[in-house]
């Protein structure tokens, strides 16, 4: 059976770091690797293919097309499956990924046949065996079937990580990179995260409980990558120092010379030192820290463990050890202008190399979305407006132009006067710096659009 596996184009409007990471779709090749041991298989990464849709169907012929989600991709998505069916009828479309997993009935749709909430090795062999057999007669464990009116969505589980298949992403891989590190590729070690704090997606995409990867799952996974960088992309690197050790030995046992970037929380930078300095000695170039907040109150607010002290701390920590910071931080909807002003002084005393700030987004998964639910300034199904850029809690304290001023005079005052640009120059050269110089000035262009249009949504 001919099987397309698509990503969909990125979403322009959207103000998100996107234009300084673009990272390889990894669910597409673990379902890859699954499938082209009984399969035909293609992946078609419509982020950076110059072909058009109708023009991949031509050429490939597939009996079915799988499409990956993020909660922006809906429409996106949709539209896909419905030229895919105006193509040709017989083809079957398949929709998975993030979105699926929390909303799978954002995909309700009479082009869309069947929906996985969660994938695993096991349902999709039962799914495309069965598939190619024409007897899916029967319910799937984590699959929604439109046939039978898409039951089964009160089904729960976790997307299970399986050893990507990367060669099957060879024709893009010199496109994917993340902030100056170009091309780069992304893994997992472990999965989960116990922190549940109340800003975040993770706990709630792959659950309560921190689980380590298999040693020779992650072993084969290191040595299957070519690029020079990798970034680890579970939710804190540091948040074991057990599993830490387990991957430093397995580095270092495998003699792996790469460029190293992760994720880290505060607590667990302050709670793994001396991981973190063996970490840097075998590679590791920065790391992307969840500063969070200049607030006190909002700390305890996001039920996070740790303080702005030890924010404070943590950055001269990594200053010392030599290890770049990429700080992202949250703005609240009730900030006033001197809570921006402050929150400038608090980026420009931690002094990371690149920062991000984006306002407080409280996805309907999250336990913030009930708190804003009468303050929201879009419905849930306006799925392209639900990227971290985007303002969706109408302000407390100012007018939402007021405060999209305030969030352009902020990301400008980081991008032009904090972001360590000569530091960063040395680090990545000068082709790398272009590029993040262009991302930080489409992102002032966004911003000042969605200002000049605050006050549309505001009438509405």
């Amino acid at each position: 059976m001919k099987i397309l596996l698509v990503r969909p184009p990125r979403i322009k409007q959207a103000v998100t770091l996107s234009d300084f990471m673009y990272s390889e779709p990894l669910g597409l090749e673990m379902l890859y690797a699954v499938l082209d041991k009984n399969h035909h298989v293609d992946i078609f990464d419509m982020m950076c293919d110059t072909k058009g849709l109708n023009e991949k169907l031509t050429e490939f012929a597939p009996e079915v097309v799988v499409i990956t989600s993020l909660c922006i991709d809906v429409n996106a998505v949709i539209k896909i499956a419905k030229e895919t069916k105006a193509h040709n009828h017989l083809i079957h479309t398949v929709v998975g990924g993030t979105q699926a997993l929390l909303s799978p009935k954002s995909f309700f749709d009479d082009d869309i046949d069947y929906i996985f909430k969660f994938t695993t090795t096991q349902n999709i062999n039962v799914f495309y065996n069965n598939l190619s057999l024409n007897t899916l007669d029967f319910e799937i464990l984590g699959v929604l079937n439109k046939n039978n009116g898409y039951k089964g969505q009160e089904i729960n589980g976790i997307n299970e990580y399986i050893l990507p298949d990367r060669d099957s992403t060879a024709k893009y891989r010199h496109n994917y990179s993340y902030f100056g590190y170009k091309p780069s590729a992304i893994m997992q070690i472990s999965q989960g995260c116990n922190k549940t704090c109340m800003f975040c997606l993770r706990w709630r995409i792959e659950g309560h409980e921190e689980v380590e990867f298999d040693k020779e799952l992650i072993k084969q996974d290191l040595l299957n990558i070519k690029e020079d960088t990798i970034m680890l992309y579970d939710n804190d690197i540091l948040g074991s120092e057990t599993r830490m050790v387990h991957f430093l030995d397995l580095v270092e046992s495998l003699n792996i010379k790469k460029n190293f970037i992760a994720y880290a929380s505060v607590e667990g930078i302050l709670n793994n030192v001396e991981s973190l300095k063996r970490f840097k000695s075998l590679g590791l170039k920065a790391l992307l820290v969840g500063y969070e907040t200049f607030s006190e109150k909002e700390m305890i607010y996001y039920t996070k463990k740790t303080s702005t002290l030890d924010s404070q701390k943590v950055s001269a920590l990594l200053k010392e050890i030599g290890i770049d910071v990429w700080a992202s931080f949250m703005a609240h909807p009730d900030w006033t202008i001197e809570d921006f002003r402050a929150f400038r002084r608090h980026v420009k005393q931690l002094s990371p190399q690149i920062s991000s700030v984006s306002p407080l987004t409280p996805f309907p998964n999250l336990p913030l979305y009930k708190e804003f639910k009468e303050r929201l300034i879009f419905s849930t199904d306006d799925y392209e407006k639900w990227s971290f850029g985007q303002v969706t809690i109408q302000p407390g304290k100012m007018s939402l132009r007021a405060y999209y001023y305030q969030m352009l005079v902020t990301n400008m005052y980081i991008n032009l006067s904090m972001n360590q640009s000569t530091e960063m120059l040395k680090r990545f050269g000068v082709k790398s710096m272009y590029r993040l110089t262009v991302g930080s000035f489409k992102a002032s262009i966004r911003y000042i659009k969605l200002m000049m249009k605050a006050n549309d949504f505001e009438q509405q």
